[in-house]
């Protein structure tokens, strides 16, 4: 019995074009012979649809075309189409009014419903605000074969892997206990650092210790701050990963389950090759920036350019992502500008073939000083001065994107946005803000990787010391501890939450400890107003993060 494996990529919300895509996939895997086809969990409606499931029309529509969808294909294929669906009992159970499910579909109709048991509440997700948990273990029989249905979650409570016990449930055991013959998983899992080794180490463990085999079919693509890489894999009874999708794009892939081994069966060879933990961020960048722009109807992005090493990356990313056609890099000097930093921006300009243009910001300067001085009279240039120009900046890059159509992508890294160190109505401004979750040290870092080899990143933004060029000879560690000591700091604080002792005992100082915490509850309101920021960490500025403003906690 052949398996199809649909790794999708859906826009949340696009109910028509998502089924579309469902369609097409369905017709291209019956041709290859395929009895069943798995696609990822609300594959129909795209996740997440947050408070899109709040409105009643929305869940009508799913339920509409699924029905259509359901008389319109060949009765002789099964599919699994994730959904939301209402539970007709909520009122009377006292529970939510929807379930996070996957229809059964096959011969022209929707069979049955199998509902998600595991509502994860944690990080980005706040399943338990829509749906109520499935209290039955799910599964069908097809040519004979017991398949075991879990969705995403589902999987992720194996006390004996993670050590410790999320949830009084656990939808493995249960089907195992019911004795099936594989398990699928339909999972839309967002994308962090290096999870997908996380990933295959846990089915790994399943199908040794129950010695089942899984399939394992995420969803791909950019959904607004969420990454998802994809990376669907299948795990035979015996721990081998015998197929596996590619990793940040679309892919179909196929397995056989074979009755007389009672495991699954790869037709091809796959060359297992691991990527680089750098590559692997590069292309989840590349991937929310090309989804974000293209699901929010932008073609072009725009990008003021400093010089500095930040806006580098970023152009390179919009590069990749857009095409260098579709991109515009604006310099806008100040009297505070280096010579260096304008021909370091040229520089990369002409290694990256995109367009440029040169707005120097020293009369608009002069202007805000003239409207400005019969309140700042007597008073010394500090601050506010400074951030004066990062909001000229600003403006000009939003009057040109307002203008033109262009999505401004912001530049600000993770350690900047975490001690706010930024402007707000300045270089926070933008619709997407596209490393904010990358730490500078793990901009250096990538900056390296690109230039391995040819000089991407020009080489004197690598090697010259960060700088805000607000004032004469400034640099960021006038004001920052060094990066590499201001990372740690923040990966314990932020990532770790470990203590002000706890970090002290790592090797730090006390004064650098509090100053760099203090800095970070201090920009809380910062980032509130912030652009949606590219989430490749399990504790970004973004969805997960819940912080409140006005705390004296520290």
């Amino acid at each position: 019995m052949k398996i199809a494996i649909a790794q999708l990529n859906p826009t949340i919300g696009d109910i028509k074009n998502n089924l579309k895509q469902i369609k097409e996939t369905v017709n291209i895997a019956e041709k290859k012979g395929a009895k069943l086809i798995l696609t990822p969990e609300l594959s129909l409606c795209g996740y997440p649809p947050k408070d899109l499931l709040l409105n009643k029309n929305f869940l009508g529509q799913m339920k509409k075309e699924l029905e259509q969808f359901a008389q319109e294909i060949n009765p002789q294929i099964s599919v699994l189409i994730g959904i939301a669906v209402i539970n007709d009992n909520a009122e009377k159970e006292g529970k939510k009014t929807l379930y996070n499910s996957s229809a059964l579909i096959r011969n022209g109709k929707i069979e049955t419903f199998f509902h998600k048991r595991l509502l994860p509440t944690y990080d980005v997700f706040e399943e338990d605000r829509y749906f109520s948990a499935g209290n039955e273990a799910n599964y069908f029989y097809l040519d004979d074969v017991k398949i075991g249905v879990t969705i995403c979650e589902d999987l992720w409570n194996q006390e004996d892997f993670w050590g410790k016990k999320n949830y009084t449930t656990n939808p493995v055991k249960d089907l195992i206990n019911l004795d099936v013959d594989l398990i699928v998983n339909l999972s839309a899992s967002p994308y962090v650092v290096q999870k997908q080794q996380v990933r295959e180490k846990m089915l790994i463990y399943l199908s040794k210790q129950y010695k089942k085999s899984l399939i394992y079919v995420n969803q791909v693509g950019g959904n607004d701050d969420l990454i998802f890489d994809g990376n669907s894999f299948v795990v035979d009874k015996k721990g081998n990963i015998i197929n596996k999708a590619k990793n940040f794009q679309q892919d179909l892939i196929y397995v056989n389950y074979c009755k007389k081994n009672q495991d699954l069966i790869s037709e091809n060879k796959i060359n297992l090759v691991n990527i680089t933990k750098e590559e692997e961020i590069y292309q989840a960048l590349v991937l929310g920036v090309k989804d974000y722009a293209k699901k929010c109807g932008f073609k072009q992005a725009i990008i003021g350019l400093s010089g500095g090493i930040d806006s580098a990356l970023v152009a390179t990313i919009a590069v990749s992502a857009l095409g260098k056609d579709n991109v515009l890099g604006v310099l806008m000097p100040s009297p505070y500008s280096s010579a260096h930093s304008i021909t370091d921006a040229e520089q990369l300009v002409n290694n990256l073939g995109i367009k440029s243009e040169k707005l120097p910001i020293q009369e608009v300067m002069k202007s805000y000083d003239s409207t400005l001085h019969p309140l700042f009279k007597n008073t010394e240039f500090g601050i506010a001065e400074e951030n004066l120009q990062s909001r000229i900046r600003g403006t000009l890059l939003m009057a040109i994107a307002n203008k033109f159509g262009y999505l401004l992508l912001s530049t600000g890294n993770k350690s900047e946005m975490a001690v706010g160190y930024c402007t707000l109505y300045g270089d926070m401004n933008g619709g997407l803000a596209v490393i904010a979750d990358l730490p500078k040290t793990q901009v250096f870092s990538l900056c390296h990787w690109l230039n391995q080899e040819k000089e991407i990143i020009p080489h004197n933004i690598l090697t010259k010391p960060p700088s805000a060029e607000l004032k004469p000879d400034q640099k960021d560690q006038d004001s920052l501890p060094p990066y590499e000591i201001l990372d740690d700091i923040l990966e314990r604080y932020i990532n770790h939450h470990q203590s002000v002792t706890e970090i002290e005992n790592s090797g730090h100082d006390l004064d650098t400890i509090n100053k760099v915490i203090k800095l970070v509850v201090r920009a809380e309101f910062k980032r509130k107003q912030a652009p949606p920021g590219l989430k490749i960490t399990d504790r970004a500025f973004g969805t997960g993060w819940k912080m409140p403003i006005a705390s004296r906690w520290i």
